[in-house]
């Protein structure tokens, strides 16, 4: 991480877990535990836990994030919810183009801009994901993989606006799999995307953009994967539903 120039960032992703009264119970225990961070902490929780998350978490560093959103302000999308309806209830981020929406719900390049640019019209704040499959990584494409995410995901997503922009590097491969991307090969990643920003704006824009590791960081690997300079915080799955697990991961990330 290099705190002087941009913002360290944990993000639980909560996937599909926590009823609204489990979520309530677990927020109330993570609250007191990271009270104290010296970085931005969200839980990106899913749609009916919205409204009792931002509730719990009044009064706190908590911010909260949903975990999708649709491009449209409103119309015929059924079971799909708009940017309107998240800012209006309070919601801060909004993880988009997470691989697993890629892979079982269609989501492509092109949407995932789409989502980009209406979360960024509303003011909310995109998580956006990018990552290779193993077969991509295994076939030594990872930096193309990864090249034209970027450039698509961000099309017509302006300097000003990319101030507002997180980029989640989460290699497929090492999500929910308990395979972790050595420190190093994290670092590689994150500091390519970071040269891939800085052609596409410039190094001081790509300089102040937090790049987070997103396949399976916890509380046993936090600490090194943090060691290094691009890694500017994670996109936690399994870990954040564990108070203490994810309280560990922002600890390491204040340091």
């Amino acid at each position: 991480m290099d705190k002087a120039k941009r913002k360290a960032i944990i993000a639980g992703n909560w996937k599909m877990n926590k009823t609204p009264k489990e979520a309530k119970e677990l927020l109330s225990a993570m609250a007191p535990l990271v009270a104290d961070a010296d970085c931005e902490v969200i839980a990106c929780v899913p749609y009916v836990d919205l409204a009792t998350a931002i509730e719990a978490t009044a009064g706190t560093n908590i911010k909260i994030g949903a975990e999708n959103c649709h491009w449209a302000e409103s119309g015929a999308f059924t079971g799909e919810i708009s940017t309107g309806m998240l800012k209006e209830i309070g919601v801060e981020y909004v993880v988009l183009g997470h691989s697993e929406r890629r892979q079982y719900f269609g989501e492509t390049d092109e949407t995932v801009n789409k989502r980009t640019k209406a979360a960024l019209a509303a003011g909310l704040k995109p998580i956006v994901c990018v990552g290779e499959l193993l077969w991509e990584r295994e076939c030594n494409i990872t930096e193309e993989v990864i090249a034209r995410q970027i450039k698509l995901d961000l099309w017509d997503v302006t300097e000003d606006e990319l101030k507002n922009v997180v980029i989640a590097y989460e290699p497929v491969w090492a999500i929910g799999t308990g395979k972790t991307a050595t420190a190093d090969q994290a670092e590689e990643v994150c500091a390519f995307i970071r040269a891939q920003l800085a052609k596409l704006y410039n190094q001081d824009a790509a300089d102040a953009v937090t790049i987070q590791y997103g396949g399976s960081m916890n509380d046993g690997n936090a600490d090194e994967l943090l060691s290094k300079t691009n890694v500017d915080g994670g996109l936690i799955g399994g870990a954040s539903l564990v108070a203490e697990k994810f309280a560990a991961i922002v600890k390491a990330a204040s340091k």
